[in-house]
């Protein structure tokens, strides 16, 4: 691991001095230990210059492996230094997972007034399979997920799901000058010319897509990035893309739902056996329905629909 820091100080920094100063080191003992990785590896990985170091192929190949497990490693000291601290403190404690939602600020909110006196900890993840290992493992004590119709999770032993909404329209997003985005409804052949943009690494997801798209014999060009760059393309037109329906409308974009709901996911919270679940569950539930409740086009799907989740009290 100390390898793997050098390596991605010297990228980030492209310079061994700077990234001598940054890791606490000095510049002959780092340069020493670059000379020993790259002899190691048995060819250069950076190129040393005026201009600074830069990686060469081989050390991109390598920064890009790098950088995940020197992510991870201090996620997991922290992590263990959280637990630390909350067993030294002996009080009650809640570890709850989600993955992205509208829902998870009013729900903490809901769960700190509910639950004074506990430490609340929250981890957000855009895999639910990797939460669902997280809770497994004795890491979370719950997790808000959604699983991706036709695209069932894999729950592991020993884990109990209670279902929030057995289904959730995920409608569109579009910029404000796009050609439907003045209709209430969207219907997919709307948007057959456009560029999909789904990310790739939220469980499902683009399964789930190119399995819709398909059925309705549609190959449009498909994007793959985060929700970010999801964002910045949408409102300059570059693509459309799935969104909660939780959304809320933006002066440059636009939220619309699909005709037929042909994309849907199922919102669970899980936890293992034999957890008490009810608090946890009644603030989530109320935070949904206040999520829901500002996502004007969204609560009315849930009125027609004759949602209990649409309910204001």
């Amino acid at each position: 691991m100390r390898h793997l820091r050098a390596l991605c100080a010297i990228a980030d920094t492209g310079s061994l001095h700077q990234a001598a100063r940054r890791l606490g080191v000095s510049q002959p003992s780092l340069t020493t230990q670059l000379q020993r990785i790259e002899k190691s590896m048995g060819a250069e990985l950076f190129r040393r210059g005026r201009t600074g170091c830069l990686p060469t192929l081989l050390g991109h190949a390598v920064l890009s492996r790098a950088r995940p497990l020197v992510d991870g490693m201090s996620a997991l000291v922290g992590a263990a230094m959280a637990e630390a601290e909350a067993a030294r403190a002996g009080g009650p404690r809640l570890r709850i997972g989600s993955t992205a939602s509208r829902v998870i600020g009013g729900w903490l909110r809901g769960l700190r007034l509910r639950l004074p006196g506990t430490d609340i900890s929250l981890r957000v993840d855009v895999s639910a399979r990797a939460l669902l290992g997280e809770v497994a493992a004795g890491r979370l004590d719950v997790a808000f997920v959604h699983e991706v119709e036709g695209c069932p999770l894999a729950v592991p032993d020993g884990l109990v799901q209670r279902v929030l909404l057995e289904r959730e329209p995920q409608f569109i997003s579009l910029s404000r000058d796009h050609p439907a985005a003045g209709r209430p409804v969207v219907d997919l052949d709307d948007l057959a010319d456009d560029r999909w943009m789904v990310d790739p690494s939220v469980d499902g997801e683009w399964d789930g897509v190119r399995r819709v798209l398909g059925a309705a014999g549609l190959d449009p060009p498909v994007l793959h990035g985060d929700y970010l760059t999801a964002a910045s393309l949408v409102v300059l037109g570059e693509a459309v893309a799935p969104c909660q329906p939780t959304s809320v409308p933006r002066d440059d974009m636009a939220i619309r739902p699909l005709r037929g709901d042909p994309l849907a996911v199922r919102l669970l919270l899980v936890s293992r056996q034999g957890a008490d679940t009810d608090a946890v569950y009644g603030e989530l539930e109320a935070a949904y329905r206040d999520a829901a409740r500002r996502a004007e086009d969204y609560h009315r799907w849930l009125l027609r629909h004759r949602s209990p989740l649409a309910q204001t009290s």
